[in-house]
């Protein structure tokens, strides 16, 4: 009897899962669908006529005509979107009117120029904000909380654009210590074999040690910049919800059994908060991933905010459509791994 029960509780567990990962996969699809449609229906709002920027203000009626009908522009707003998702599933994601290439290999080119950028920025905010968050915890009340509130403040306070400014004043042109806007200098771009389109990686792997150097000197001041906006939202939540925690009556029990303040911080409050901790750091990387539009345009970082940008500004509705459709399939994936992986490491999720 016990062992028909243990069988009938793991199938249970197992259509359970099944069901958790159907609902999941659904909700991802119904998410990406919307996300489409609201894209699409809105850059046809857009008060560019995109043929007119192809052909020029003086192109006769003809040739307006003939552009339009190339583009599929000269049919109704629900067939263009049905042929859109024609060849959306296909894996053709239309040719951008900006660049004249496919949008899909301008993707494949700028994505992980922003990939390398938000994650490096994530290390950096995590590691400091957690670092931050914890010693504010342990020291509440003391000018080591004061500092954390303080950076928490000044990291939603400051836009980051023109902190972005303000590090390539003082970092580039007046100290040099960083290397500028753009992930090489000439010298190195051109003779940079792209394996992985990961500059640090790339470089490391040619074997070129000043290559390298030189894309660590291109990358710090962005990844600074970056870092401290993820590092704000992370200790400022951090040490809430850590100061919360502390406040519990097993903490109290913990210390009365004479256990160190450190040790209660990091083997009991910490583990208890690891659940909201993953959501915040996977919301700010998503948020990384899709935000970085000034800090690129700022430095001149050619990733998938800069290219959405000049979409944007040229009406390229393929353009816009291929990037808020890569960056809406990171946010949603990275928010379903968060909750995958608090689902884990949370028992009281469970």
């Amino acid at each position: 009897m016990t062992a028909t029960a243990t069988i009938n509780d793991a199938a249970g567990q197992r259509w359970r899962w099944g069901g958790r990962l159907l609902t999941g996969v659904m909700s991802l699809a119904v998410t990406l669908f919307g996300l489409l449609v609201f894209t699409f229906m809105l850059s046809h709002l857009a008060p560019i006529d995109p043929v007119l920027q192809l052909v020029g203000d003086h192109a006769s009626a003809a040739t307006y005509a003939q552009v339009s009908h190339q583009l599929g522009l000269d049919h109704s707003l629900p067939v263009q979107f049905w042929r859109y998702l024609q060849h959306l599933a296909q894996g053709d994601l239309g040719l951008s009117r900006t660049t004249g290439q496919p949008v899909l290999s301008d993707l494949l080119r700028t994505f992980p120029a922003t990939l390398e950028l938000a994650t490096c920025a994530i290390l950096a905010g995590a590691i400091g904000g957690i670092s931050l968050a914890l010693l504010a915890a342990y020291k509440a009340g003391s000018w080591l909380d004061a500092l954390a509130r303080l950076i928490s403040l000044l990291g939603y306070s400051v836009p980051v654009f023109w902190l972005g400014l303000l590090g390539l004043l003082l970092f580039y042109a007046v100290l040099h210590w960083a290397s500028g806007p753009g992930r090489l200098d000439d010298i190195y771009l051109y003779t940079l074999e792209p394996k992985t389109g990961l500059v640090l990686v790339d470089s490391a792997l040619s074997g070129d040690s000043a290559m390298f150097r030189n894309a660590v000197s291109h990358l710090w001041l962005p990844v600074a910049v970056l870092g401290l906006l993820s590092m704000a939202g992370i200790t400022r939540l951090l040490r809430a919800l850590l100061l919360e925690e502390s406040s519990k009556e097993y903490v109290m029990l913990a210390r009365a059994k004479g256990a160190g303040r450190w040790r209660i911080l990091l083997r009991h409050v910490f583990p208890n908060v690891l659940g909201p901790l993953i959501t915040v750091l996977s919301l700010s990387y998503a948020s990384l991933l899709e935000g970085a539009v000034l800090t690129e345009t700022v430095f001149a970082w050619p990733g998938v905010g800069r290219y959405l940008t000049n979409a944007l500004f040229a009406a390229d509705t393929p353009a816009i459509l291929g990037a808020t459709l890569l960056i809406g399939a990171c946010f949603i994936l990275l928010n379903a791994l968060a909750d995958a992986l608090t689902y884990l490491t949370h028992p009281r999720t469970r």
